[in-house]
Parts: structure tokens; C-alpha cells; sequence
């Protein structure tokens, strides 16, 4: 509150009458008169300056430190208006919000040097009525005069105090004493405060302001630079300085990029300080140490005059991180852990101890083992026990393509000078490429991956631009590929890189007594899938299941317990529930129809006596079904 000036006599007056007589005229402020009663009430002695509560040196190093943004911009203001201090005689206090100072300028301060003052607290319980007080209390701008501070010793000077709000709350007080009160011009004071809390607050606010841009700005997984004209750095996102800092040693200074860069004057900013901008544009960025390949934004700034241009903002996301992110976006991730995969059988604890080992690793990993034995599984799993569990998961069928199209969908192709596609091995980059049936891989491709594996860098089909990659590859085969590389069926060098870790998964024949757990799971697993009831296994469905080779394995085992669980009406699965067909219905149409005959020969393991049980037939008809569809019985 901004009171006129009052006559000192009587304030003085006023003052003795309560602390003489306890009486209270009633000229005196309202908040005053409340002041001085608490201050009696506290048991603060008028006569003299108690000794005050004070924060250690290194208590006030610390808190000057955090507050360092607000004493910079005081301690700046003072040094532009000094000598208007000088002239009036007056002390400049910035206090926090528990009315401790935390900086002092100018003159003594109740006779004190402004080391002593600094770090002490001056509330109410310490001295009593001050504007100190008064703002801290009511939150508002208060000019207190000498006659009306409850300490006698601080009554040579009239004191103008002003909240500064932070986000709403009270941040900092600014206090400022005069001593020459009579030649004080009360009106110039309180403009000054009132002008300093105002700058002070936006100030601080825009501090707040910028901070919260900074964070998020670090935060984003873009780098984000202002460039000049001349080539410099004039600010820079954490993502930017990390990757400055892998072609410039100088942690101290931020590179010019036109010694940075080596292609700098033929990339998009060249356009845009001629007022060009560019949007989501493939570049590549060469420097002595490496090429990077970015989708880069390019806006000009326009100076304050306007025409020039005075800088642009780049905004880059380097390729293999928005392939990442993309990767996660559209489900590249792992689907299971090891944890999905059960069993207490010995050969299986055995392998799956040596998975979660390897899994920590950065070797490459062979999994070996018949068709339908989980190895697409074990590979989610290693993926997502290993340290690569944030990068993408890629998986490539080395069967299902031909040379041709399987070259350009592991190494990606270069359709135009400035346009290309990806491949696998790239969309992996950083994390893991599963690579199943190997074993189908042309010895050209593996050739090939082999060389990239090799060097950590690969070309595009019809590129000649190297790419660095980092990526584990997890390879699934249903043969000994060591075996078939003795015979010259796969390439060796590849071999020996993705054999340094080497899994056998177990077929479930070698497994029978994990079996009814596996069923357990399979229906838990559908039952939460789903959102149904789990089901269970009556005893003599254990022993049927048990009981069966399961030439499919855990695959086959999948589709038997899924197609029992879906059309059992009840909560018990019955033996009679069992169709060992899975979902292919025992009927005649095997006989027309080559997929259903297909599904029954792999169900009963391609053995031909098997078969002719399930379907009730001779071992002739099914020769002759065999010879009509052209399989080969092995």
C-alpha cells in the first residue's frame, strides 16, 4: 500500500504512546496498529537489534546459487541507477519468500555492512513492524515510514517493500531504505519499486518461460539449431550438441559450420538465408568423421527491420531414429518374453539359462531346431532381454522371397539420386533383425551380409552412399546349419558371424513331461487374449496329449489346445474334446481340397501309417492323394 507523506512527529508520537502506555491511537494504519501488537506478542524488544537468525556461508552460497537468476537481474538494475541511491542515501534488499536476504547493495543497512545483512532473516518474529513485514504478510507494495518500524534503531529511515509474485505465489521480496527522508522524493521511490517489480516480474516469468521451451526442446528427439548468416551457432538443442560433439572436440564452443560441414554450401540453409525454406527434406550432411543422413526443416528469420534475413531455425531428425520410432509406432517390438516360454523339463531349463545369458550379449544368435519348437518366440524374447529392448524388432523370411527382391528387402534400393528405400537392416538399426530360415539365405545375399556384419556399414541396391548400421542379428534355422555349411550349402563366413551364440531348442517329443504345462499356458494365454474364462485340462486329456509324438511340436500343440478350448462347451477339456487335426474337420474334403490335406499330413508328422489312422484309409489311397498333390514323403 503507497501511503502519502505523514508528519514524522506524530508518528513518533503514536509510536511512544503504545510502547509506553500500551495505548493505540487510532490515527494509526490499520495494519500497523496489527503489526505492533504481534510484534509484542512475539516478545521482540524495540530498544535494540536482537541477533538474527543467519544462514551459514554456505547455506547463502547455496541459495544465491539456486536464486541466481534473480539476483543477476537486481544486481543489473542497481548498477544502471547507483548513483540515485548514492545521492538519497539509500539500501537496496532483495529477500526471498521466507524473508531471508539474499543480496544486498549499497549503503549500510541498520547499521550493518552489507556482508553482515546478507543471508540473515528479517520476519516479523526477528524484528518486528517493518515493510519487510507488512508486504510479506498482505502481499501488496507497502511504504512504511521511520516513526512506524518497531525497532528503534531502524527508525532513521523510511522503507518501501514490494512482493514479487512467481507463478502466482510470492517469490522474492525487494525492500529499499532511505535515510534521507526529508529530501526523499517519495513519489520517484515508489515508481522505482513499483517499475522494478513490475520488469522483475516479467522478467522471471519469461525465465520460466524459456526454461520450459529449453526442457521441452530437450526433450524432443530432434535437433533443433539457429544458424547466422556467417555460419555460426547461435543455439542449439541437447540432440544438436550431442551430435556436434561427435565432429567437434571443443566442448567449449560450438562449431562454424562452414568448417564443419563439408558439403555446407550446397544444403538447404544456403536457400534459406535467401529466404527459401525447406520442409521435411532428405539430406545428407558430410563431415570428415562421418555422413549423416537427416529429414531436415529449414525456416528463415527475418531481421526486426524486416527483408534481411538475420538466421534460420534447422530442425533434423537423423533417419535412423525416425525409422526407430516408426518401428515402435507400428508394432516392431518384441510379442514375448522368456518368461512366455515354460517348462521345468531338464533339456529345456538347460536352454532356456543359456538363452537368458546370451540374451545379454552382443553377439549375433543362431537358434537351431525343428520346425514348430518356438524359435520365432526364443528370438522375441532374447530381444527383449537383451540391451537392444528399446530399438526395433525386425524380422525377415529368407524362404518366402526370391534373390532378387530379397536383396533389395535386406539392403534396401536407390530408386533416384535423392530417393530410396530402406531396408530390414537399416529399419533395425539399433536393434534386432530376425532372420528366419537362414538356411534359404542365396550365398551371394549372405555374401553380402556377411561383409556389412563385418564393417558395420552397407549400400543400398544401386546406392553408393556407405550407411553405418548397428544392428544384432538373431537367426533361426530347422536344420544343422553347421553341417550344411561343412557341404558348401551356406556360406561360411556368414556362419561363423552368427554361430558365435548357438541355441537348440528341444522338440516337444524330448520334452513330453513339460507338456501339460505348456497346455496350461496355451489356454491361459487365449483366456486373456480373448477375455474368457480359463479352462482345464481333465487328467486323462493330460495323458492323450502325452501320449502323441507331435511331429509339429509346440506349433502343432498351439493349434490342437486353441481349437479344444474355443469348441468345448464346458469348463473341463474332455479327451473327446482332443482333435489332433486341430481345427480340420475329419471329413472327406482332403480329397479335393490340397491346403485341408496338407494340414493333416503335417499333423500327423509326414508319417503315412499315422495318417491313414486319423483319416480311417488305406496306406494305398493316401500314396495315390500324395502322387495327386506332388508331396514328396521324406
Amino acid at each position: 500500500m503507497i501511503r502519502e507523506r505523514r508528519s514524522k512527529e506524530k508518528l513518533n508520537a503514536y509510536y511512544n504512546k503504545f510502547i509506553d502506555f500500551g495505548v493505540m491511537d487510532p490515527n494509526v494504519h490499520p495494519w500497523v496498529a496489527q503489526s505492533w501488537q504481534e510484534s509484542r506478542t512475539l516478545g521482540v524488544l524495540p530498544d535494540r537489534m536482537p541477533k538474527l537468525v543467519q544462514w551459514s556461508r554456505e547455506e547463502l552460497a547455496e541459495k544465491q546459487s539456486f536464486h541466481a537468476a534473480a539476483i543477476e537481474y537486481v544486481t543489473d538494475f542497481y548498477q544502471n541507477i547507483h548513483e540515485f541511491f548514492s545521492s538519497y542515501n539509500m539500501s537496496l534488499l532483495l529477500l526471498d519468500a521466507d524473508c531471508y536476504v539474499l543480496k544486498s547493495y549499497s549503503l549500510p543497512f541498520y547499521q550493518r555492512t552489507p556482508g553482515q545483512t546478507e543471508g540473515a532473516r528479517l520476519s516479523m518474529k526477528d524484528i518486528g513492524t517493518s515493510s519487510i513485514s507488512l508486504t510479506h504478510r498482505h502481499k501488496v507494495p507497502f511504504l512504511l515510514f521511520g516513526p512506524e518500524m518497531w525497532i528503534r534503531e531502524c527508525q532513521m529511515g523510511d522503507a518501501c517493500s514490494v512482493p514479487i509474485m512467481v507463478d502466482g505465489k510470492l517469490g522474492y521480496i525487494l525492500t529499499l531504505v532511505a535515510v534521507e527522508q526529508n529530501a526523499l522524493p517519495y513519489t520517484a521511490l515508489v515508481s522505482l519499486m513499483l517499475s522494478m517489480r513490475m520488469s522483475m516480474e516479467r522478467h522471471l516469468d519469461m525465465i520460466q518461460t524459456l526454461k520450459a521451451r529449453q526442457a521441452i526442446l530437450d526433450a524432443a528427439p530432434i535437433a533443433v539449431y539457429h544458424i547466422l548468416p556467417n555460419g555460426e551457432i547461435a543455439y542449439t538443442n541437447k540432440m544438436g550438441r550431442s551430435r556436434l560433439a561427435l565432429i567437434h572436440t571443443d566442448n567449449d564452443s560450438l562449431p562454424n559450420l562452414n568448417d564443419a560441414v563439408l558439403n555446407y554450401h550446397h544444403t538447404p540453409i544456403y536457400q534459406g538465408f535467401k529466404g527459401i525454406p525447406c520442409y521435411n527434406k532428405e539430406i545428407t550432411w558430410i563431415t570428415e568423421k562421418r555422413t549423416y543422413e537427416d529429414i531436415t526443416t529449414v525456416v528463415p528469420l527475418e531481421g526486426q527491420s524486416g527483408g534481411d534475413i538475420s538466421g534460420v531455425v534447422t530442425v533434423t531428425m537423423p533417419i535412423e531414429d525416425l525409422r526407430m520410432l516408426v518401428a515402435h509406432a507400428v508394432g516392431y517390438t518384441a510379442k514375448y518374453s522368456l518368461a512366455s516360454m515354460v517348462g521345468s523339463s531338464q533339456v529345456f531349463t538347460a536352454m532356456w539359462d543359456k538363452a537368458s545369458r546370451v540374451a545379454k550379449n552382443e553377439n549375433h544368435v543362431l537358434i537351431q531346431g525343428e520346425g514348430g519348437t518356438g524359435k520365432q518366440r526364443l528370438a522375441h524374447g532374447i530381444h527383449q532381454a537383451s540391451t537392444r529392448a528399446a530399438g526395433p524388432l525386425i524380422t525377415l523370411r529368407c524362404g518366402d522371397l526370391p534373390q532378387e527382391i530379397l536383396e533389395e528387402e535386406l539392403f534396401g534400393t536407390a530408386e533416384r539420386e535423392d530417393v530410396g528405400r530402406p531396408g530390414k537392416l537399416e529399419l533395425a538399426n539399433g536393434g534386432t533383425l530376425f532372420m528366419d530360415e537362414i538356411e534359404k539365405l542365396p550365398r551371394s545375399v549372405a555374401v553380402m551380409l556377411a561383409e556389412a556384419l563385418t564393417s558395420h556399414t552397407m549400400r543400398r541396391m544401386g546406392d553408393r552412399v556407405n550407411r553405418t548400421i548397428n544392428v544384432r542379428i538373431v537367426a533361426a534355422s530347422d536344420c544343422d546349419l553347421k553341417r550344411l555349411t561343412e557341404r558348401g550349402g551356406f556360406d561360411e563366413s556368414l556362419y561363423r558371424i552368427v554361430s558365435k551364440n548357438t541355441l537348440r531348442v528341444p522338440p516337444l517329443r524330448a520334452r513330453v513331461s513339460d507338456i501339460p504345462s505348456l497346455a496350461a499356458h496355451i489356454i491361459r494365454e487365449l483366456a486373456q487374449q480373448h477375455t474368457m474364462a480359463e479352462k482345464t485340462l481333465a487328467e486323462d486329456t493330460k495323458k492323450l496329449l502325452m501320449s502323441y509324438e507331435w511331429p509339429g511340436n509346440v506349433k502343432q500343440l498351439q493349434e490342437v489346445v486353441e481349437h479344444a478350448y474355443f469348441n468345448t462347451a464346458g469348463a473341463v477339456i474332455q479327451p473327446e474334446d482332443i482333435n489332433l487335426m486341430g481345427d480340420v474337420k475329419p471329413d472327406m474334403s482332403w480329397k479335393e481340397d490340397r491346403d485341408v490335406f496338407e494340414r493333416v499330413w503335417k499333423a500327423a508328422g509326414g508319417n503315412v501309417s499315422r495318417m491313414a489312422n486319423m483319416l480311417d484309409v488305406s496306406r494305398v489311397t493316401l500314396y495315390r492323394y500324395l502322387k495327386k498333390y506332388g508331396i514328396e514323403k521324406k
